[in-house]
């Protein structure tokens, strides 16, 4: 119930990323003895919300979120920069994970920026993401995974973008229109860390969650939202200012914002003084 509450109050136009999660962790977390641990995988443009959604389903895990020291979060370009390194990373996030999962079970592993990871550094976690009831002495079937990634964010616009040429409603589009184009584009990409990669060939990911482009209405929500974060009353005028010092794409149609909400909070800051 906290998490759909969560879902439903801070993340905006993301009909398919709710109800999936929702699902998914609610089936995981009402299992007593899962089969091996839940893994998520979400595509996307910038600014539609993965890495809120991830927030909030940390903190739905461990109260302290991103500051709990059971939540882990690397970022590709941070953790992972060197192309020459991959054995060295490999082995060190082999140990990362099992050290952390040996001390809590029910960690949670989230991997920012999945389309600049070289490919093979991921595929180093597919033993602990597999079907087995140990590995070296230790349960994996508990813990959470959670990659992030712009990889596969083309083919869902476009597929969004198809819906709405065709006059169907947005809210219509389902996970079937969308998984398959998008575990098939993201493993024959060459720009994605999940390149022909051993971790969707053995199907260990258990949904591939695709994150729609926002509208301007859906803006309009996320400036709202930020406002009433501030304690500011909620100022009409400047939620259309913000909404329309956004770029949107198509160039014809102006339908989806280019960053989704990414810049809300800086924008807003400008109209602070209003």
């Amino acid at each position: 119930a906290a998490l759909k509450a969560q879902l439903d109050n801070r993340l905006f136009g993301q009909h398919l990323a709710k109800d999936v999660v929702l699902k998914a962790v609610l089936g995981f977390s009402n299992n007593p003895s899962p089969k091996k641990p839940l893994m998520l995988s979400l595509h996307g443009w910038a600014g539609t919300g993965k890495n809120f959604l991830s927030q909030i389903l940390a903190e739905q895990v461990h109260p302290a979120g991103l500051r709990s020291k059971f939540v882990h979060l690397f970022l590709a370009t941070l953790h992972f920069p060197h192309h020459d390194q991959v054995k060295l990373y490999k082995e060190q996030l082999q140990n990362w994970i099992r050290g952390n999962v040996s001390a809590c079970p029910s960690s949670v592993f989230i991997f920012d920026e999945m389309d600049k990871m070289h490919p093979g550094v991921i595929d180093a976690i597919k033993p602990f993401l597999d079907y087995y009831e140990e590995v070296d002495g230790v349960s994996y079937r508990k813990a959470i995974f959670i990659f992030l990634s712009n990889a596969g964010g083309d083919l869902i616009n476009k597929a969004a973008f198809d819906f709405w040429s065709s006059g169907k409603r947005r809210e219509d589009i389902q996970l079937k229109d969308l998984e398959p184009l998008l575990s098939v584009g993201v493993f024959n990409n060459k720009n994605s860390g999940l390149w022909h990669s051993s971790i969707i060939d053995r199907n260990l990911i258990d949904y591939f969650v695709p994150f729609l482009p926002l509208e301007q209405r859906h803006v309009k929500m996320c400036v709202r939202a930020e406002m009433t974060a501030r304690g500011y009353a909620v100022d009409e005028k400047i939620v259309q200012a913000v909404a329309d010092e956004m770029t949107y794409f198509p160039k014809e149609e102006k339908i989806y914002s280019d960053k989704g909400c990414k810049t809300v909070q800086a924008k807003l800051d400008i109209h602070e003084d209003l």
